[in-house]
């Protein structure tokens, strides 16, 4: 159980803080994203606007020379020029002429290519660049990325004509690249970080939990000795009362409850010898068919008297390796525990099947109700469905609870369905040989 409990706390752990990456690294990848495409729209729209070119800069006056500053042009200073463009998308400094690669392709109604100006990029040559802007004309799109390059249909000089201009934004797709594979390898880091330290300090973490746990698991093994010898007295004191008083009611219900007392004692101290002992069960291999069908039989009488039917289907020749005498006490549980609570006249079903690398146990029996909310609660130590009727069948609600640490011992799985409410399937999951 504690170890469980270290387990969800590291998944916990691990799944918040990988989500609250995500969700950061997300956010900046979307919003660097968006810059790139922003500046290039904003770069295409001055292009688109001047026919494929950017426009010319605008230049100052020459100065006059100002005395005492060394070095100044006899011609005067060069201002460094800003054009804002005609939509007022923003400002074009002096410097993005230069600093942009573009090519642009002009193509007739039926996308026959007219003009290709390839004069401001070097990696593209006319005849690619014909194959780009026919692959763009085939898509029907107006703008988008074609591979490193953001592209946009316009219309050209001659209304029957368009230009396409692509501008070449690979260095900013690399630089993002880049950055998305920088973020994913510091989360990788992060993590790994943050699953070391979480299985270090989840150790410290549980450290109280874990010795409360030692501490009544050890209260219930010492109080469960204790109370088996009082219980063993009082059980032989009534014994010999009733030999020299004859048959009582009150001896009679001293008897009954000492032994549901002892009962209840033997099974608290069982379940904790469990937990206690799980690494040191003896396996050995056993036939499991014959083991079931042998345990199924010893109920068929008990079914009967009690007008309800008991039915099995057994795979023959099915073997296992595991503890024999708790998987015969799990079988036992099960099957007590479908003729118990089953409704009057009712139906038990066992199945055992072998599914490749997986033996499946299944005991299902009808009952008068049982609600979905309660099928979470089944295996819980001291839970009972119906307090009342649990009481006059003398059940603990412990059964289950040492069904499923049995079949935890063996590393398998138990669950509880019901498809209508009125049936219970106990569903045991064990690994074959």
């Amino acid at each position: 159980m504690i170890g469980k409990l270290r387990r969800k706390l590291i998944i916990a752990s691990m799944v918040s803080l990988l989500l609250v990456l995500l969700i950061i690294e997300g956010i900046v990848g979307v919003l660097n994203y968006r810059k790139i495409v922003e500046d290039a729209d904003r770069i295409l729209n001055i292009l688109e606007q001047n026919d494929g070119k950017f426009p010319e800069m605008a230049h100052t006056e020459p100065e006059e020379e100002i005395a005492g500053e060394p070095g100044e042009p006899p011609e005067g200073k060069l201002r460094e020029g800003r054009l804002d463009d005609k939509n007022g998308m923003g400002r074009m400094s002096a410097e993005m002429p230069y600093e942009s690669r573009f090519f642009s392709v002009v193509l007739d109604e039926n996308g026959e290519v007219v003009t290709a100006d390839t004069g401001k990029i070097a990696s593209v040559d006319t005849s690619a660049a014909m194959e780009y802007a026919k692959s763009v004309w085939k898509t029907g799109k107006k703008q988008g990325f074609m591979e490193d390059y953001r592209y946009r249909v316009c219309e050209a000089e001659s209304d029957s004509e368009v230009r396409i201009i692509f501008l070449d934004r690979g260095r900013e797709l690399s630089n993002f690249n880049n950055l998305i594979m920088t973020g994913v390898g510091v989360t990788a880091l992060g993590l790994s970080a943050v699953f070391v330290l979480m299985v270090f300090l989840s150790a410290y973490i549980t450290k109280p939990f874990v010795e409360n746990y030692e501490k009544q698991k050890r209260f219930i093994t010492d109080a469960g000795h204790e109370l088996k010898t009082p219980l063993t007295i009082i059980d032989a004191d009534a014994e010999v009362l009733e030999m020299d008083l004859g048959e009582n009611e009150w001896l009679s219900d001293i008897q009954t409850q000492s032994k549901r007392l002892a009962g209840l004692t033997n099974d608290l101290i069982l379940l904790s010898r469990m937990e206690e002992s799980r690494k040191e069960t003896a396996m050995v291999d056993f036939p499991f068919s014959d083991m079931v069908e042998e345990t199924v039989n010893t109920f068929h009488s008990l079914a009967k008297t009690q007008d309800k039917m008991l039915v099995s289907e057994i795979e023959p020749m099915i073997s296992m390796c595991g503890d024999e005498k708790a998987l015969n006490r799990l079988v036992t549980i099960l099957l007590d525990n479908a003729v118990k609570y089953s409704d009057e006249g009712g139906r038990i079903v066992v199945r055992l099947e072998k599914e490749k690398k997986r033996i499946r146990l299944s005991v299902c029996n009808t009952t008068e109700l049982i609600s979905r909310e309660q099928l979470k609660y089944l295996f819980d130590r001291f839970y009972r469905t119906d307090s009342s009727r649990n009481s006059q069948t003398g059940g603990y609600g412990l059964g289950l609870s040492i069904a499923a640490a049995t079949v935890e011992a063996h590393k398998g799985k138990i669950a509880a369905s019901t498809e209508d409410e009125k049936s219970l399937m106990i569903t045991v999951t064990l690994p074959a040989k």
